[in-house]
């Protein structure tokens, strides 16, 4: 049983509308608070928020539909759910650090409802990661276009009756995922560690002991990992000392292969006998096991067969198998792990729309990404982005959806393409395109440095999570600069 928000007020609880921010405080919390509070107090804005929080719920545990709203125990409120989920992208912080502030945080407490007499309620860890989970892109990416229709709205002027004009500016940049460096030897010491949990936990769930000395098998593993990490190649002139180098480490690769062969071989046995009565455990272990048995193929194709492993065969992640090798070319930079997002922002540093970029390079994303930002946004008149995603095709394509498309051509540039690069309105959008860096810089600070969560599926919900954290930011911020307005006004009356 869920609701969005609790109608019903305890004693001594305060309304979120009453709720009051130092518009001179420079903190995030409440920038944020102020924005969520804008949302609630604006009945229109409110009813259509709610209604997509409504969908946020669990699926039941069996079948296909999902969860019954109005029967059984009660769950987090989905406003809470909300509130905790922009507080933990929009200040950067983990879990534990959520858990705190809800916990113990009087502004937060109030905008949850959580504010009454001997109030005593508190979140578990677990619980708080349970239900932030709960959100999909697809729901973040509705609630966003709603926060940035109410932002638009504040910057519109009194007696501005159309819709504003949006000249919007897009650019990519790399989420890095939480990977070590992908070496094939440490890959291969992940998939085999987790094989040998797993198998050991199937064992003793069965009541069988043959696994019983499994962290030691760990450890043995991992000693013939660091004789491997250590030897070098031997870059003597004398022929000899490199024959006996390469010797040495042919042989240190060889005990190690040979000594996750013969751990992968008693785990598909142990699998065979007994993973009938765990089928979703043993299927974890078959996983894990492909993956051995792909970084071993590659392992014994490089050092004893001297070959090559083409790009597009490297797996650069056991646990994030979404993770890319992305190199941009940036000074001090050479190559980052994750995936590229395309971010499309406009003039009043509003993210209209983003997109994981799964496979896809900067040109084959420009036409797509922005035919999607003008399906949401009709108003959408220029377009503006780098040289990487320039292509004659785009060019054309570009031109069709939007009024004005600055999109510099690479290399050498025809008569056309000078005049029309040199165009009064091309040049002005142009110096203006480089702004979009400084809401890169601001989604990464707050949060999209990197991403803590697994897979694809969190991956997405992190960097949606973090676009609705950034403009409901930037939203409050607008709202705190009202409210110094007004604040200063009184002041002015009473001096006065």
């Amino acid at each position: 049983m869920r609701t969005v928000i609790n109608p019903q007020m305890m004693f001594g609880q305060i309304d979120i509308s009453a709720i009051t921010f130092d518009p001179k405080s420079r903190d995030d919390i409440p920038k944020l608070l102020r924005g969520l509070q804008g949302i609630y107090t604006n009945i229109e804005l409110r009813q259509r928020v709610f209604a997509i929080l409504e969908e946020v719920r669990p699926d039941r545990k069996k079948g296909s539909g999902k969860a019954d709203m109005h029967n059984g125990r009660p769950g987090m409120e989905q406003w809470t759910i909300l509130v905790l989920g922009l507080l933990r992208l929009g200040l950067n912080i983990d879990y534990d650090r959520l858990q705190e502030l809800v916990n113990h945080h009087d502004l937060i407490r109030k905008m949850i409802g959580l504010d009454g007499w001997n109030d005593k309620t508190t979140y578990e860890l677990q619980t708080i990661k349970d239900n932030v989970q709960l959100f999909t892109p697809e729901l973040l990416d509705r609630i966003n276009q709603e926060v940035v229709r109410a932002g638009h709205a504040l910057v519109k002027k009194k007696d501005q009756t159309n819709e504003l004009p949006l000249m919007a500016r897009g650019d990519s940049f790399v989420v890095e995922t939480n990977v070590h460096f992908p070496a094939d030897t440490s890959q291969l010491f992940d998939a085999i560690r987790k094989v040998i949990e797993l198998t050991a936990k199937l064992s003793f769930l069965q009541g069988l002991s043959q696994w019983r000395q499994y962290r030691h098998v760990i450890l043995s593993l991992k000693r013939d990992l660091r004789v491997v990490q250590k030897l070098k190649h031997s870059t003597s002139g004398d022929a000899e000392k490199q024959e006996k180098a390469n010797k040495a480490i042919k042989q240190a690769y060889l005990n190690y292969c040979n000594n996750v062969e013969y751990q992968l071989l008693r785990a598909m046995i142990t699998v065979d006998e007994i993973g009938k009565h765990n089928p979703l455990l043993s299927f974890k272990i078959d996983s894990y096991i492909t993956h051995a048995e792909i970084q071993l193929d590659q392992i014994r194709r490089r050092i004893f067969m001297n070959e090559k492993i083409p790009h597009g065969e490297k797996v650069f992640s056991v646990f994030e198998p979404h993770t890319e090798w992305i190199s941009k070319g940036k000074t001090g930079v050479p190559v980052e792990l994750g995936l590229n997002v395309c971010i499309i922002q406009d003039q009043y540093q509003f993210i209209l729309h983003h997109h994981v970029m799964e496979k896809v390079t900067d040109s084959e994303i420009a036409v797509p990404i922005v035919k999607e930002t003008k399906s949401r946004f009709t108003n959408l008149r220029a377009i503006s982005f780098d040289k990487g995603f320039h292509s004659p095709d785009n060019q054309k394509e570009l031109k069709e959806l939007v009024a004005v498309v600055v999109l510099p051509k690479k290399g050498n540039r025809s008569a056309s393409d000078k005049a029309r690069e040199t165009a009064p309105e091309f040049k002005r959008l142009r110096k203006k395109h480089s702004a979009v860096e400084s809401g890169i810089h601001a989604l990464e600070v707050h949060g999209l440095d990197i991403c803590p969560d697994h897979g694809i599926d969190g991956f997405k919900r992190y960097v949606s999570l973090s676009v609705l954290a950034y403009n409901m930011h930037r939203f409050g911020a607008l709202l705190l600069k009202q409210d110094m307005r007004r604040y200063r006004r009184r002041q002015q009356n009473r001096a006065a």
